[in-house]
């Protein structure tokens, strides 16, 4: 295994470790049930196992790796009932998220929703998946902004990568992307106009528009779940 380049100086190795572990398990180059281990990650990174051994603690804790005592560290697998308590996580801090933007909306805050669409609308129209990717996180990340709870978003955007980890198993995203910018509209008018209840009422139905590709993706890819945990 090839060694990675020289990271920027002031990162040190478990963080530059967690990182790299982190992005190819989130875009699924590395799937549920892969062995990771220690000592090739630790010539990869021309380092010594312990900074690997913390690296890995830290993904334990973000639920992304299972580490057991004298077996193999492996990537998790996915389960339907963590999907369930992170949508509910999520649909419960959005919608007091949504509330607090209402509160707080003016008018240099509708300009900043209105230009996030327009961006959206752009590369719905290039079918730029990437770029919209980004958007919608702007988005979300935007409206918490707005209802000055930002920290509300990180809670969003932890339980919000834990779908779209699943979702990269087989979804074609880009199908999808003409009815988010649609919920985007309407929770943006809504936010615009001081509804509250529209404004959640829309938010709420963003969030249900992946249940039935979650549902085809648990048949299609079984072998990524475990119905145990």
């Amino acid at each position: 295994m090839p060694k990675v380049e020289t990271a920027p100086e002031g990162r040190s190795s478990v963080e530059r470790i967690v990182d790299f572990l982190y992005k190819e398990i989130t875009s699924m180059r590395m799937l549920p049930g892969t062995r990771i281990s220690e000592t090739d990650i630790a010539g990869k990174f021309g380092v010594s196992r312990q900074p690997v051994r913390e690296a890995f603690t830290h993904l334990a804790n973000m639920d992304l790796i299972l580490v057991r005592p004298k077996r193999a560290t492996e990537v998790k697998k996915l389960s339907i009932k963590a999907i369930e308590k992170s949508r509910f996580v999520r649909a419960a801090v959005e919608a007091a998220a949504l509330r607090e933007a209402v509160k707080h909306c003016d008018a240099a805050a509708g300009f900043q929703l209105e230009a996030l669409l327009a961006l959206q609308k752009k590369a719905l129209a290039e079918r730029d998946y990437r770029a919209f990717s980004k958007l919608d996180y702007d988005f979300h990340k935007t409206v918490c902004d707005i209802g000055k709870v930002p920290y509300a978003f990180e809670v969003i955007r932890e339980e919000k990568e834990k779908v779209d980890r699943l979702c990269m198993l087989g979804l074609a995203k880009e199908d999808r992307m003409p009815l988010l910018v649609e919920d985007h509209e309407e929770i943006t008018d809504a936010i615009k106009a001081g509804d509250a209840e529209r404004a959640v009422d829309a938010g709420m139905l963003h969030l249900t528009r992946l249940d039935d590709t979650i549902k085809s993706i648990r048949i299609n890819s079984a072998a990524y779940f475990d119905d145990n945990a």
